[in-house]
């Protein structure tokens, strides 16, 4: 499985922190998992509509949609850090 931290508005949208993520047969790259997520309707459909306003990382290492997930053990979802 997968743990999936989610942080700053993304975080207050689902209402949890971090949640583990089995990972099933097809789910090889960050998008699968989002895709997986969207499935689940609702708020995670409306959070991942536009994956264009959220960053990844893997095990502490950034990520675009294509990253394998390999044998990683956490997924961070949040949004772009802005300066200031």
């Amino acid at each position: 499985s997968l743990n999936i931290v989610y942080f700053a508005w993304v975080r207050e949208r689902l209402g949890i922190g971090q949640e583990l993520f089995p990972i099933g047969d097809g789910v090889e790259t960050i998008g699968d998992v989002l895709t997986a997520l969207s499935d689940r309707g609702d708020v995670y459909a409306d959070i991942f509509a536009d994956i264009a306003k959220l960053r990844f990382a893997l095990d502490q290492d950034y990520g675009l949609p294509s990253s394998s997930i390999g044998s990683a053990k956490e997924l961070a979802i949040f949004p772009p850090v802005t300066g200031g």
